[in-house]
């Protein structure tokens, strides 16, 4: 397969766990056959400072005509006065919105090997395997906004159409799963999530094959620490999903491990990990590249059709935090180019693995 990769490297320690993920691409595609080409741009504070805006026109230009985005973060102190008309984050909500990635997956399972990390007991985190689908390009990151001396106000609309669309893809996503599909809102107290409830509701009905519950998100929050293993597809709106999502990864013991990819109709989508730019550790070289070279594998499951490449990277970072070398933030000692050689080299004996599989069979058939 042939495939056209822009990367975005962005800001603080985004270009040090971007370079390990595209490292990891670069090894399946010699393993398995395939040819990457990749392209990188700038967004976020460094495209601010080089060119006046946090999305430049030709970085927006190459997303749209790639196979695939990988993003690492943006943000950073240089760029942090709240009343900065320009902003990094304006790039990364820009982006969402022109590549129309409105459904954002983030998978969470917590690793055996890594249970004492998490601040809940080990018997409560006994198989835990939850996929979060956020509504990502409407509610109150995209209401119209307005400020006066005194007073200020954010608005959320959500439309039939926008709520429906997610909803649809967390219920095919359930299919696939365990067919429970947990749906998150406020609707004792919001219209939005009132008119949300319903939709998810009506939909219902088409997939009499997947259980559904509706859960108030201050009552989400804290099931998700007293009963995480009970969760199979959450969907919930956009700030819900952003907050729930981070309270989440601490069940898996650090912001590093954890992927997303965020996806629209088409196959292209945006691939980042969770975590933020980290300036505090950048350019130190121990960023942990987990969470980077996970996204990864998503890009190469949901917009390049290539599961069992997925499968391999997942396999070979699933041997490398069971036995090391390890990043700081996992207790470890290991900086960011360890780890990615350590994956790399598991990759490459699940390459090896396979190709010796094959010709056996090919030999006795």
């Amino acid at each position: 397969m042939k495939a056209h990769i822009v990367t975005l490297p962005g800001d603080g320690v985004g270009s040090e766990v971007t370079a390990a993920a595209v490292a990891v691409l670069k090894a399946v595609a010699e393993h398995y056959g395939h040819r990457f080409d990749f392209e990188e741009h700038p967004i976020g504070g460094c495209a601010i400072d080089a060119c006046g805006e946090p999305l430049p026109g030709a970085s927006l230009a190459a997303c749209r005509k790639a196979d695939a985005v990988l993003l690492g973060a943006v943000g950073g102190p240089k760029w942090s006065d709240p009343n900065a008309p320009v902003r990094p984050e304006q790039g990364l909500l820009a982006l969402r919105a022109a590549l129309g990635v409105y459904a954002n997956l983030r998978p969470l399972r917590v690793h055996p090997a890594l249970a004492a990390l998490s601040p809940l007991k080990s018997e409560r985190l006994q198989g835990v395997d939850v996929l979060f689908v956020r509504e990502l390009t409407g509610g109150a990151y995209f209401g119209a906004k307005t400020r006066v001396a005194d007073a200020a106000t954010d608005e959320c609309k959500y439309t039939v159409a926008e709520i429906e669309r997610v909803v649809r893809r967390a219920f095919e996503l359930a299919r696939g799963r365990r067919r429970l599909l947990t749906s998150v809102d406020k609707a004792n107290v919001l219209e939005t999530s009132r008119l949300w409830r319903n939709t998810v509701q009506r939909i219902a009905a088409d997939y009499p094959d997947v259980k559904v519950e509706h859960q108030l998100v201050d009552s989400m929050a804290m099931l998700l620490l007293t009963h995480p293993a009970r969760y199979d597809v959450v969907v919930t709106e956009n700030l819900f999903g952003d907050i729930l999502t981070d309270e989440a990864a601490a069940l898996a013991g650090s912001l590093g491990l954890l992927p997303s990819a965020s996806l629209g109709d088409g196959h292209r989508g945006l691939y980042e990990p969770i975590h933020g730019s980290a300036p505090d550790i950048a350019g130190t070289g121990v960023a942990n590249p987990t969470g980077a070279i996970l996204s990864a594998a998503l890009l190469l499951r949901h917009s390049l059709g290539l599961d069992a490449e997925a499968l391999a990277i997942e396999a070979a970072v699933a041997r490398v935090l069971e036995h090391g070398p390890r990043s700081r933030d996992l207790g470890g000692q290991a900086g960011t180019d360890a780890v990615r050689d350590a994956v790399l080299v598991a990759l490459a004996d699940q390459a090896n693995t396979s190709r010796a599989f094959f010709s056996g069979v090919r030999a006795c058939g």
